[in-house]
């Protein structure tokens, strides 16, 4: 990754706020576990190893003097080379003694409380949950970040077309999947969710994990494509032959309404009732039920689902992921909210679209079956 310097620049800031909220709780230090916070406090570095796991091989402990990566020495200095800009000390354990980073840990807090993104029951130290409303603050993207997610988001579309793009109906889930993880690993992105589905499972699974079931007369895949630790998540169709338009243009109305709830000082929930009511009238009432409707991404690919009484307020500098769905259809982009409403980070000027209410939104591609 490259640009050490602006990153250090929002790295100093981002400390800045951490020792804030540190100094109004009158605790000891902030101790971030996850690979989520990793990647928000380094300005894009990554603690991954394992990728299934929220946990990396590195967290960070931030007091009022130090902010300082504690990890092994097995993962030590390809972090210090390959993640990490300036404005942070190593504490390096050999990784047969684990217990050397807790001393270190209660030598730092020296005696008070310690606030993190996943408190740990019964340490030495009490350690409490991360305020609200730095919760709030993460969600909340600076203008080096928004310029990181304009990236992977433009790349993950291209990503998602080049697979799509070469898939046939005698294609397998499994290929389509794997061509998919394939398109983004080529552009430095990790495949974090791929699903893919074909024409016997699209109707009958809403997370239809792939198999080897033929993709038959149309499909979709699935990305949830991390980069810096940012999401973009995006969902797309192909049809070998002609495709629903009667469906997609029904759906496409469902999103405009939701989208269109999309406002700095609305509640996250006030979208999810105007998903509700855009349903009812389609004559779709139980279609809310059967899948959750997305909501704020980020550092992870659902930082906050929508739901009937989410209170979180929007806020310019968020970003969306929002997925409606009717059985065997789905629409899905990344938006980020700025001065002047939504922008698709994920849009694809290459993908057929439409144009709905002044947003140009996905179409199915239309493919030659052979």
């Amino acid at each position: 990754m490259t640009g050490l310097q602006p990153r250090a620049r929002e790295v100093a800031d981002k400390l800045a706020v951490l020792r804030a909220h540190l100094a109004a709780a009158n605790a000891g230090a902030v101790r971030l576990r996850g690979v989520d916070w990793f990647a928000w406090v380094t300005a894009g570095g990554s603690s991954a190893v394992l990728h299934t796991t929220e946990l990396g091989v590195a967290e960070v402990l931030v007091t009022l003097e130090e902010a300082c990566i504690l990890t092994d020495a097995i993962e030590a200095e390809r972090l210090r080379a390959e993640e990490l800009p300036e404005g942070f000390t190593f504490h390096v354990e050999p990784w047969a003694e684990p217990e050397l980073r807790e001393r270190y840990v209660q030598n730092a807090a020296a005696g008070r409380a310690i606030l993190s993104d996943r408190p740990q029951p019964g340490g030495v130290l009490t350690e409490h949950a991360l305020p609200a409303a730095l919760r709030q603050r993460r969600l909340v993207l600076g203008l080096e970040e928004r310029e990181r997610y304009r990236l992977l988001g433009r790349e993950a579309a291209e990503a998602m077309g080049e697979a799509l793009r070469q898939a046939r109906p005698d294609w397998t889930e499994y290929q389509l999947a794997g061509a998919g993880a394939q398109a983004l690993w080529r552009r430095g992105i990790h495949p974090a969710l791929v699903l893919a589905a074909g024409e016997r499972r699209l109707p009958a699974w809403r997370h239809p994990t792939p198999t080897s079931a033929p993709l038959g007369a149309r499909a979709m895949l699935v990305f949830c494509a991390r980069r810096h630790g940012l999401y973009a998540n995006l969902s797309r169709f192909v049809s070998f032959g002609a495709a629903p338009l009667d469906e997609q243009r029904a759906l496409m109305e469902v999103e405009a309404t939701g989208l269109a709830a999309v406002a700095p000082g609305n509640s996250l929930s006030a979208v999810y009732h105007a998903f509700d009511a855009a349903y009812r009238h389609a004559d779709r009432e139980g279609a809310i039920r059967e899948h959750h409707q997305g909501g704020i991404t980020g550092y992870r690919a659902r930082e906050i689902v929508a739901g009937p009484s989410t209170a979180t307020q929007l806020e310019e500098g968020m970003a969306f992921a929002f997925n409606p769905s009717f059985a065997g259809v789905k629409i899905e982009d990344t938006f980020l909210l700025g001065p002047d409403g939504l922008e698709n980070l994920t849009f694809d000027p290459g993908w057929p679209a439409a144009d709905v209410h002044g947003r140009k939104r996905p179409l199915w591609l239309e493919a030659q079956g052979s």
